[in-house]
């Protein structure tokens, strides 16, 4: 009898800092926008995981990029420059033969993030720095589960998008309106649910627990992404952990933001 691993693997990657231009914006929908980083300085960039995050140092308004310095105690910035604000986002697409990185951005009117991408013009500079690492899941389960708000969509479609044909896997995704869900093109045998938020505030409702609830899931071994807003994101865990039988070890749940909290990611 063959013993199949299914341990998710951690890999290291360089720690590197990278000053990109903006090449171009698009949205994918109204509270969506594509923003396409380029440069000579993405060469040997490396994203093995869809659960990988970049930094991204976003500059006061009005100001170009600050570039920080890397040293052995870790980044530090010039002390006649304010400070960047940092935030984490996922590498969703990285096109090496054109050295193009795309990253995916939520318009919701406010914080450092959201602002500067709502401003984006190709010829803007920004400076990112990592993937830091990256978990690879083995091809070894059963089924995929994947559940998450607007902010995981592109954790969540690029997972979509690499799966191979093979795999099974149910994603659930909220998001505001039937105006925001995207078109993902993937080749396994997918089920998507989107679920609406209709006006209900984000990261204050139980729409998403409710629909997981709601459905008939495929028997065997699965492996569970989860992320959204952290309490939300709790409560998904616990149903599937303790009402659903999953393995714990095999549920990987990420608060990607905090309900009032600033800049806040929290594993579960």
């Amino acid at each position: 009898m063959t013993l199949i691993n299914k341990t998710p693997q951690r890999i290291r990657h360089e720690t590197r800092l990278r000053l990109l231009d903006v090449q171009d914006v698009k949205h994918l929908t109204p509270r969506m926008v594509r923003v396409t980083l380029a440069g000579d300085q993405l060469e040997g960039f490396v994203s093995a995981g869809y659960g990988d995050h970049i930094k991204i140092f976003f500059p006061p308004a009005g100001s170009g990029p600050i570039v920080p310095v890397l040293g052995p105690d870790g980044i530090s910035f010039p002390e006649d420059t304010p400070r960047p604000e940092m935030r984490d986002y996922t590498p969703r697409n990285y096109h090496a033969a054109s050295k193009t990185l795309d990253v995916d951005f939520v318009l919701h009117g406010d914080g450092p993030a959201s602002t500067w991408a709502a401003q984006a013009k190709p010829g803007q500079q920004i400076v990112i720095g990592g993937p830091r690492g990256s978990m690879i899941i083995p091809d070894a389960y059963d089924w995929y589960f994947l559940a998450g708000d607007e902010t995981a969509l592109p954790a969540i479609g690029r997972r979509l998008e690499e799966l191979p044909a093979t795999a099974r896997v149910v994603a659930v995704i909220e998001v505001e309106d039937k105006a925001e869900e995207q078109e993902i093109k993937t080749s396994a045998n997918a089920g998507i649910v989107w679920v609406h938020r209709n006006g209900a505030e984000a990261g204050n409702n139980d729409l998403l627990l409710r629909t997981i609830e709601s459905l008939t899931l495929p028997e065997g071994d699965c492996y569970a992404f989860i992320a959204c807003e952290s309490s939300i994101s709790k409560s998904i865990r616990t149903h599937l952990v303790e009402q659903r039988g999953f393995n714990g070890e095999w549920v990987k749940a990420a608060g990607y933001w905090l309900r009032g909290v600033a800049d806040a990611h929290e594993p579960h």
